[in-house]
């Protein structure tokens, strides 16, 4: 018998061999993150390798479990305990329903200490986590608190245009309040504060480049373009989609009956992706921002905050994750536009749109990848090929050759003093610049691949030519 025979296939679960009575800790933090989290089931008797062995006082075990969860977990959890009797060896699990009172609280070591799941592990909640977990014991979330600013200071033009566009009315003060934007007293909520035309939130910004090459490092020229958008998160939207549209090629070819369009990128995929970096980011960590970095054989969307249920994207199966909105008020805004759908299907719009393209392939599907602290979508180039593969590793070649030839200041620094001096040894020329002998040597290799200097006679009695 497997595991999963009793505890089902999506069911979180964490094996431990024993009831470490000594060290409670150990699963208690399973305990409190589980409950913090989505949910999950502690398996005792079992080890990492799935080899049953079974406990040796499960009663005993059972009444230590239950003692120390009401002693050391605060707010006490719901759990259900149950056995499991296989090949006559006896396993105790303990299901840990998912808590409304968040955050769970382990209490022990003389301090508290709350813990949430990142994969598979319980780890301690950082000061962001905590933060994030509090609003959700209080059945709120960062889109809906109240901000610091007035609602009769800001415009929302761009939201009236695209309301106005996609249902053909106007958006007057009473509806624009049933938004969730701004609450009784006036003041906005922060969903109003980040929709509003000059955001006053400054972390929500939109960083955009297109790289040249196919990584960070382009030679003499890195970038191609470059772009930060600030403003309602509308903007950053519309923007972000005109950069890409701008940095992307469309090619076509004939057949006997039309014209076959093929872009580098998926439109649809990449609109999804954007509305899923700008609406599901955490917008509690500070100082990070949505990036769309693009080079010629890819593009990363890049959003700060991992997955809100503490797993991670690319241990899952897209098809079966449930709609988890980090920020309703925002979602529901941008459904109401026609941005987005309520079901939470943008993953597989991202997906699915790519499959559609005329210049698909397998090796091109979209790839999902997230940590505790990022989500990022990779969009491969649909006109990316080994041909385009091999020119742009020559390009980076020949770029780096290029880069190599370039003279820095040290190198310009041991040039002049050869030139004043061409009879200098290594050691005086260490003495003098305050080089170490291993980069001295560096620079004067360089300067000799590059043909700038040529060592004339024997070591001891020659010198220096500079070439140029």
């Amino acid at each position: 018998m497997k595991i999963t025979d009793f505890l089902g296939e999506a069911t979180e679960y964490d094996k431990k061999q024993a009831v470490e009575m000594k060290k409670p800790k150990s699963w208690l933090k399973t305990i409190s993150a589980f409950a913090n989290g989505v949910g999950g089931t502690l398996v005792f008797g079992i080890t990492d390798n799935d080899e049953i062995i079974g406990l040796d006082d499960i009663k005993s075990n059972s009444e230590f479990i239950s003692q120390k969860i009401k002693e050391r977990i605060e707010p006490l959890p719901e759990v259900i305990m149950e056995l499991h009797s296989i090949d006559n060896k006896e396993l105790l699990t303990v299901k840990v329903v998912p808590g409304t009172e968040t955050p769970y609280y382990y209490i022990g070591d003389g301090k508290m200490e709350t813990f949430i799941r990142v994969g598979n592990e319980s780890v301690s909640a950082n000061a962001t986590e905590l933060k994030r977990l509090v609003l959700r014991g209080k059945n709120s979330s960062y889109d809906a608190l109240v901000s610091m600013y007035d609602f009769e200071d800001y415009a929302f033009t761009k939201l009236k245009e695209r309301y106005k566009e996609w249902t053909g009315n106007s958006l007057n003060e009473k509806e624009l309040a049933s938004f969730g934007i701004r609450e009784a007293d006036g003041k906005l909520t922060n969903a109003g504060a980040l929709l509003a035309d000059n955001s006053p939130i400054r972390h929500s910004r939109l960083f955009c480049t297109r790289w040249n090459g196919i990584d960070k490092s382009g030679g003499q020229v890195d970038a191609l373009d470059s772009s930060e958008y600030s403003g309602s998160l509308i903007i950053l939207l519309n923007e972000g989609i005109r950069f890409v549209k701008r940095n992307m090629k469309t090619l076509w070819k004939k057949t006997s009956t039309s014209r076959i369009e093929m872009p580098d990128y998926s439109e649809r995929s990449v609109f999804e992706s954007l509305v899923n970096a700008l609406i599901h980011r955490d917008y509690l960590i500070n100082g990070s921002e949505v990036h769309i970095d693009m080079f010629d054989d890819r593009m990363v969307i890049y959003s700060p905050g991992g997955m809100p249920d503490g797993t991670v994207i690319q241990e899952r199966n897209i098809d079966t994750i449930p709609s988890t909105r980090r920020n309703p008020i925002l979602a529901d805004i941008f459904n109401r536009l026609g941005y987005m759908e309520r079901q939470g299907s943008g993953l597989h719009k991202i997906r699915n749109a790519y499959q559609a393209a005329a210049n698909y392939s397998p090796e091109k599907t979209p790839e999902f990848y997230s940590t505790r602290v990022e989500f990022t979508v990779v969009l491969k180039n649909l006109n990316y090929s080994a041909e385009n593969e091999a020119k742009s590793e020559a390009k980076n070649e020949a770029k780096s050759e290029a880069k190599s030839k370039i003279l820095n200041v040290e190198d310009r620094s041991v040039l002049d003093l050869l030139k004043k001096h061409p009879d200098i040894t290594q050691k005086e020329i260490q003495q003098a610049l305050g080089m170490n002998r291993s980069k001295l040597q560096r620079v004067i290799k360089k300067l000799s691949d590059n043909k700038c200097i040529e060592r004339k006679g024997s070591r001891r009695a020659g010198y220096w030519k500079v070439i140029k």
